[in-house]
């Protein structure tokens, strides 16, 4: 494939990862975790969403969620999600792995955002022994079809939640496209999310993700459940250091600015010059078509790396790296094709 626009995991690294990376490959350090990289880089977590979290870092989204909702739910209880989250379409059962039997309650709405009356309904659900109850939500921002929720609706959601006696996790595997696209991540502590998944591959980290813990009464023998779970990294600092150059230097934000801006001039060209429609909004990183399979099938001849996606439209996702000249040469493949 010349370009890749299946997914924005397929980047390599950003600049200030790597040489983060780089930085805290010399000398000694001690081991898992206990290392001043690793400090920095929990630091500038922090200082990203503005709170006084615990901060951890794992190898992939999925320990990260998965991690998260097996602290707000037991065994016998239920997380909701969006029925299209990644917690319920691509995480081959990881929440009910490691919480245990945990379960998943799947909510609709569109364009990933979960719908007000569809979280009434579930809230109303009455308690009863032959089921699992909920215990927390999971929303995710931005969302699996590259929504952002504002942040009154993401509030009024949290505030739905809380009212009912629920933990609230986010999932920001794409967190920074959300950031890029106007929302402040500092309001998720003033909304009293519990635990916040941080993405760092996709932002242009390597392979690791923040797993934030605002609500600290949920950190006892947090260390304890990563060990179990295969995620405490005996080299600690070659897991968190990325992440921390990545956001101190400011590119995890300035690569989603680009790699959004990327998906908006994809999606004006394929409105401006292309028979195709989209599928939905494009507010982040992500541009969904509706397109058939000969065209798709044309799209991979020529080269392009493209995902079909669950609902059916082809997912075209941008990156930090993703080049203009790239997503101009696929309008014009776009535009020949019927």
């Amino acid at each position: 494939m010349r370009y890749d626009f299946a997914s924005d995991n397929t980047a390599g690294m950003a600049p200030s990862a790597l040489n983060a990376l780089i930085e805290a490959n010399s000398g000694f350090a001690a081991g898992y975790g206990a290392d001043q990289h690793t400090a920095a880089a929990a630091d500038a977590v922090r200082a990203l969403l503005g709170v006084d979290a615990d901060v951890r870092f794992v190898f992939s989204g999925t320990a990260a969620n998965s991690i998260a909702l097996s602290m707000l739910a037991q065994p016998f209880e239920a997380v909701l999600a969006h029925h299209t989250a990644h917690v319920c379409t691509d995480e081959t059962g990881a929440p009910g792995f490691f919480g245990h039997g945990v379960g998943l309650i799947g909510l609709p709405g569109y364009s990933g955002k979960i719908d007000v009356e569809g979280l009434c309904a579930a809230l109303d659900e009455p308690v009863v022994g032959h089921r699992q109850p909920a215990a927390a939500i999971t929303l995710t921002q931005a969302t699996e079809y590259g929504t952002v929720y504002s942040e009154e609706e993401l509030s009024l959601l949290i505030r739905m939640a809380k009212g009912a006696g629920l933990g609230v996790h986010v999932d920001g595997a794409r967190l920074a496209n959300a950031v890029a696209a106007g929302f402040d991540p500092k309001s998720l502590g003033r909304m009293g999310v519990d635990i916040v998944s941080l993405g760092g591959a996709k932002a242009g980290a390597h392979g690791v993700e923040a797993l934030v813990i605002i609500n600290r009464s949920l950190s006892r023998r947090i260390d304890n459940r990563l060990k179990q779970g295969g995620q405490t990294a005996s080299k600690g600092r070659l897991l968190a250091a990325p992440l921390g150059g990545l956001i101190t230097s400011g590119e995890w934000l300035s690569g989603a600015r680009h790699a959004n801006a990327m998906a908006q001039r994809l999606a004006d060209g394929i409105e401006g010059s292309t028979p195709f429609v989209l599928a939905h909004p494009v507010e982040s990183n992500t541009v969904f078509v509706r397109m058939p399979d000969e065209a798709l099938q044309a799209v991979r001849d020529k080269g392009f790396a493209v995902y079909a996606f669950d609902d059916g439209s082809v997912r075209f996702v941008c990156s930090w790296a993703t080049k203009a000249e790239a997503v101009d040469e696929l309008i014009g493949v776009l535009s020949h094709l019927n």
